[in-house]
């Protein structure tokens, strides 16, 4: 597929709903994170120069680069993950003994978990994020920046499936166990701080 940041929203959800193994689930999670952090950029924007929030403005300032960075993060990911799972599909299809198969299905197996594991963990980065900024924005967009962890919670969990769904690839026992119970935590946290976004927002 194109570079996700190519594509125009309607040709994205095209592509994601036709029969093809790529953009898939992995791209859904990249894509939601995406704009989850570009929604709390809007917040931030919104609360830059506010006289009330003069005392926040290193913060926010540095949340603004920051969300902008995330964005971009995401967007990559989402490609990565779209090549990674394109090409195991397509080594899938080979003979078992092919050399192929043998030579590059270790690698682009790693890549199929390590794709989504780091979206998982900018969801979180991003979470964090969102959190620090409740008390210090712009009171009129809560909503906003609610809707903003509630999306960043799912790509969170979009990505822990994207996460299990690719990790019977991985040969060793060990790390198959140690990736899940890092994602796992990491799907804990994230759901605890969009809880605790949420609250803050409310009040």
């Amino acid at each position: 597929m194109d570079p996700l940041r190519r594509l125009t929203l309607d040709s994205f959800l095209q592509s994601l709903g036709d029969k093809t193994p790529a953009p898939g689930g992995g791209a859904a999670a990249c894509s939601t994170g995406a704009t989850a952090a570009a929604l709390a950029r809007m917040v931030v924007e919104y609360s830059i120069g506010k006289k009330a929030l003069a005392d926040h403005q290193p913060a926010l300032e540095h949340a603004r680069l920051a969300l902008a960075r995330l964005t971009g993060i995401f967007l990559q990911l989402a490609d990565e993950d779209a090549a990674a799972y394109g090409l195991v599909n397509e080594l899938g299809k080979l003979r078992e003994t092919d050399p192929r198969r043998l030579a590059e299905l270790p690698g682009a197996s790693a890549a199929a978990v390590a794709a989504p594991r780091a979206a998982l963990a900018a969801c979180c980065d991003l979470l964090r994020l969102v959190e620090s900024l409740a008390p210090i924005t712009n009171k009129h967009l809560r909503s906003d920046l609610a809707i903003a962890a509630v999306l960043a919670e799912a790509g969170a969990k979009s990505a822990w499936w994207s996460v299990l769904v690719n990790l019977p690839l991985v040969a060793d026992e060990a790390e198959r166990a140690i990736v899940h119970s890092e994602s796992r935590r990491e799907i804990n946290d994230a759901a605890a701080r969009r809880a605790v976004v949420e609250s803050a927002c409310e009040s």
